[in-house]
């Protein structure tokens, strides 16, 4: 029975080929045109937009190559084929028949996951249709009237629908992952290269050419908002730095998918700094990062220029010690010798009251070099580091009197008035150092205030801190100038309220307060005057200047 019935199977295969092809073509229409509509309206419903069959190919033909559509025709022509052979093995192998429909299943699911979904829904009504014929065959049942063919293709058609939504889901997001694996790549290069940029030219030029070279931009544009510069790399068919100031002064940051152009504020913490535009195909994330590594960058820079500039301030602070340490030094031997001078024409007697007055005057601008060279000398021993505290228990009021004592001929025009609450007051400190802070006050105040009015010097004891203030009525200090006051070389902004000098004494002061572990600070206003304050703490240790 077996032989005969493989047979008979390749005696009748022709016609049987023909009977199915006939079969095909009019039982199975009639199938396929009851469920197309309900097939059309399911797929609609799970994928969220319309796939007519009929407007997809004629889509397709309009966008289609021609090697497209041939590959299109062969993977149907493919499918339909291994759904034929399997059908015909079934038939052949009776025990197959119950299972047939979960084979041809495994036909559909490669096509929907390796060609797609129309692809797929054409081997389902091929699959569909020789299942009914082979059913017709032994059964005589007329395939339109079966339920079971209409739902075996919707089956088959949800399946291809799911399986090839999948498989571009994943196909997606590979892709996407192989798009964003270049653009970590961009990233890391566009890092490195950043970190071995020279950073004592302006960055900004060379990080445009950066992310237009690395990342394949039409146009880059890059607005320094610090140093108030545009840097552009590409072509661009608008005004650029307007672009780019425009964002900055707006605080816009988008993406804009129709013209390609992203915006960015370039931002230290929450404070812009400048603005970045890109026109080209990136993603909104590699945009962030590329505004921030510029921002980094520029950071970078001027924190850099701020080193620089410090160590170079810090160089000539030491060349500026050097040379007064020098001229100081060479100050003294001439004066050594003018001194000597004066003193012998003085002892040799028998001068006229004329040689007698010009004698002493070289006596007194000798004596008032000689004081300025032993500031000077100080003033560069302080910069250096180089003094020494000798801290010893020194009794303010006395203090206090000396220092007035010494600076009485600058106080002639002067009222003096000198405040001290406790007469008994007691500061460890270095008395020279101290002698010096007090005689700046001093000096700076007689240069300073209102003919006929009061110097009021007053030392009071607060907690553990010995306040020292000079009070006098005088031009007010603008609150700009009152944080650098006691900078080396600083002159007041006012250029009328100038007097003669150097710019060193406040800073002198402020050096010898530093140095036994105090502050100094100023206070100025219309009506109250201004007032000079020195904190020294009433224990001071003796250790070396730091």
């Amino acid at each position: 029975m077996r032989i005969l019935r493989a047979n008979s199977v390749d005696q009748s295969s022709e016609i049987q080929l023909h009977r199915l092809s006939r079969f095909c073509v009019h039982p199975i229409a009639e199938v396929a045109s009851t469920s197309l509509q309900s097939t059309e309206r399911l797929v609609a419903s799970l994928s969220g937009t319309s796939i007519p069959l009929r407007a997809t190919l004629a889509g397709r033909r309009s966008r289609m190559s021609g090697m497209q559509v041939l590959l299109f025709a062969t993977e149907c022509a493919l499918g339909i084929v291994a759904v034929l052979l399997l059908g015909f093995i079934g038939h052949w192998l009776q025990w197959l028949l119950p299972i047939a429909v979960l084979l041809y299943l495994l036909i559909v699911v490669p096509m929907a996951l390796w060609c797609g979904f129309w692809q797929a829904v054409i081997v389902s009504l091929s699959a569909v249709g020789v299942q009914s014929y082979f059913a017709w065959r032994q059964l005589r049942m007329n395939p339109a009237a079966d339920p079971a063919n209409t739902i075996t293709l919707l089956a088959f058609i949800l399946t291809a629908l799911v399986i090839s939504r999948l498989s571009a889901r994943a196909t997606e997001h590979a892709r996407e992952s192989v798009s964003w694996g270049g653009q970590m790549e961009d990233l890391y290069e566009f890092t490195r290269r950043t970190l071995q940029m020279n950073l004592h030219v302006e960055p900004g030029g060379p990080l445009a050419e950066l992310v237009h070279e690395i990342f394949a931009l039409e146009a880059v544009v890059i607005f320094d908002a610090d140093l108030h510069e545009t840097y552009q790399a590409g072509f661009w068919n608008v005004d650029p730095q307007e672009l780019a100031q425009n964002v900055y002064y707006f605080e816009t940051s988008d993406d804009d998918l129709e013209t390609g152009v992203a915006r960015r504020v370039l931002r230290l913490g929450t404070v812009p700094i400048g603005s970045l535009v890109l026109r080209g195909e990136t993603s909104p994330l590699t945009n962030n990062a590329i505004a921030s590594l510029i921002a980094v960058t520029f950071d970078r820079y001027r924190a850099f220029a701020n080193e620089s500039r410090i160590e170079s301030e810090r160089q000539t602070e030491q060349l500026r010690s050097t040379v007064l340490d020098a001229l100081a030094h060479e100050y003294k031997t001439p004066l050594t010798a003018i001194r000597a001078a004066s003193t012998g024409l003085s002892e040799m007697g028998k001068l006229s009251p004329g040689q007698s007055e010009l004698v002493s005057l070289i006596n007194e601008q000798a004596d008032l070099l000689n004081e300025l060279t032993t500031r000077l000398l100080m003033t560069a021993r302080l910069d250096a580091d180089e003094v020494t505290v000798h801290a010893v228990p020194v009794g303010v009021a006395a203090l206090v009197e000396e220092v007035v004592a010494s600076v009485g001929e600058r106080l002639a025009t002067m009222k003096v008035a000198i405040d001290l609450p406790d007469d008994n007051l007691i500061l460890c400190c270095d008395r020279r150092l101290m002698t010096m802070l007090l005689s700046q006050y001093i000096d700076n105040a007689c240069k300073y205030a209102i003919y006929g009015t009061t110097i009021t010097i007053r030392v009071v004891r607060s907690k553990a801190d010995v306040i020292f203030s000079v009070h006098s009525f005088g031009p007010v200090i603008p609150i700009s100038d009152r944080e650098r006051i006691f900078d080396r070389y600083y002159r007041l902004s006012n250029s009328s309220t100038r007097a003669s000098g150097t710019g060193i004494g406040v800073s002198v002061a402020k050096r010898a307060a530093t140095i036994h572990g105090g502050h100094v600070w100023v206070t100025s206003d219309q009506d109250e005057g201004n007032t000079f304050f020195a904190a020294i703490p009433a224990q001071a240790r003796k250790r070396e200047a730091s």
